[in-house]
């Protein structure tokens, strides 16, 4: 296998490219502003005068209380001071890491995103996989696996952790004193994954944290907020940890989400899903006629995994030579963090973005494995 970078840098060279490349690699709204949106967007100098006359706590607890209720949360703990808010989700599993006991084993669903397994490992944890196939079975961990960390819509396969599932890992944690870490960062998304994990996890009486995040829902350019929510039952000094890390977020970015949260209940969540569905069909047309298939067909968050024929060339290769065409996309050895190997018959595209990207960036892969066949 051709040696890869992880992720997060194969996406900081999309948006770096000083050949202005097609950027089909992160999962982020790449889009231009609806006219709704650009209202909202307007309105920012008032957002800063705001900022300077109300109380903090204040906008923050409007922010969390909107984007939590827009994605079917109400049984979050909206100003009980148990949710913090950090400027990305990827600062919040940060100060996740942090908080739990160095050396402690934790079980990370396989594949995901590998900034999520890398964080954990740095921080000194000890990772084991658990694959999609044993959370659909409810084959969960048992200790030594202190916390288990479930990433619901998954991602890159969009798989959804069903809510009777989430109940039974909730109720098992709570029999085994284990922690379960959910990162719902594209919740959002989904309406399916949008039933209220809060409640089935105070239920079951769990020991329970979760990450929401906006960044994937709205192109506002990383204005975008991380919340860390966790269980009155919690044992973790996640507090102490977020103190080391930051003050507050930014109440301008706050007030921000509390407007873009009002504009997804009121037509938002329809307009990005019909986009995001559109463009998973012009993939599919444009990569069917050279023997490629839609690895995911119905997932429904803003990426799309292309499954690779075992004859063929592998992913590795074939984001290598779409490179040369001036087209990023990744790879998906990186998110298989525990067997790379496991990754190479797939490549992923970010869907959300204008129609005409992902029509040429389509036809940018399709050519490139048709001509890779050819050669091999």
């Amino acid at each position: 296998m051709t040696e890869l970078p992880n992720l997060t840098i194969m996406e900081v060279d999309a948006l770096t490219d000083p050949g202005a490349g097609l950027n089909l690699t992160d999962g982020h709204a790449r889009l231009g502003l609806s006219a709704q949106q650009a209202g909202i967007v307007a309105e920012l100098p008032g957002m800063f005068a705001t900022a300077t006359r109300r109380p903090f706590r204040d906008i923050e607890r409007e922010a969390h209380a909107a984007f939590l209720a827009a994605i079917g949360q109400h049984s979050a703990p909206v100003g009980t001071g148990r949710i913090l808010s950090c400027y990305s989700s990827t600062l919040a599993t940060d100060i996740v890491a942090r908080a739990l006991p160095h050396g402690a084993r934790i079980a990370i669903l396989h594949p995901t995103f590998d900034n999520i397994a890398d964080l954990f490992a740095t921080r000194g944890l000890v990772l084991q996989p658990m694959s999609e196939e044993q959370l659909l079975h409810q084959d969960w961990p048992l200790p030594p696996v202190r916390a288990i960390v479930v990433t619901h819509p998954n991602n890159p396969t969009g798989l959804i952790t069903p809510e009777a599932h989430l109940r039974s890992l909730a109720a098992h944690a709570a029999r085994h004193g284990q922690i379960v870490i959910i990162d719902a960062s594209f919740r959002g998304q989904v309406r399916a994954a949008q039933y209220d994990s809060y409640a089935i996890l105070d239920a079951a009486g769990a020991e329970w944290i979760t990450i929401e995040d906006t960044g994937k829902l709205w192109p506002v350019h990383e204005l975008k907020i991380g919340m860390l929510a966790y269980s009155e039952r919690n044992r973790l000094p996640i507090e102490r940890a977020f103190s080391e890390s930051l003050l507050a977020a930014s109440p301008v970015v706050l007030q921000l989400v509390t407007a873009l949260a009002a504009d997804w209940i009121a037509g938002g969540y329809e307009r990005a899903r019909d986009l995001v569905q559109r463009n998973r069909a012009t993939v599919r047309e444009a990569i069917e006629p050279v023997g490629l298939r839609l690895a995911d067909p119905r997932s429904e968050i803003s990426v799309a995994r292309i499954a690779l024929p075992e004859d063929g060339p592998d992913s590795s290769l074939l984001y290598k030579d779409i490179l040369t065409r001036g087209v990023h996309v990744l790879p998906c050895a990186p998110f298989h963090w525990a067997a790379p190997d496991e990754g190479l018959r797939f490549i992923r595209l970010s869907l959300a973005r204008p129609f005409d990207v992902i029509e040429a960036g389509a036809a940018a892969l399709a050519a490139s494995y048709r001509d890779l066949r050819v050669v091999a």
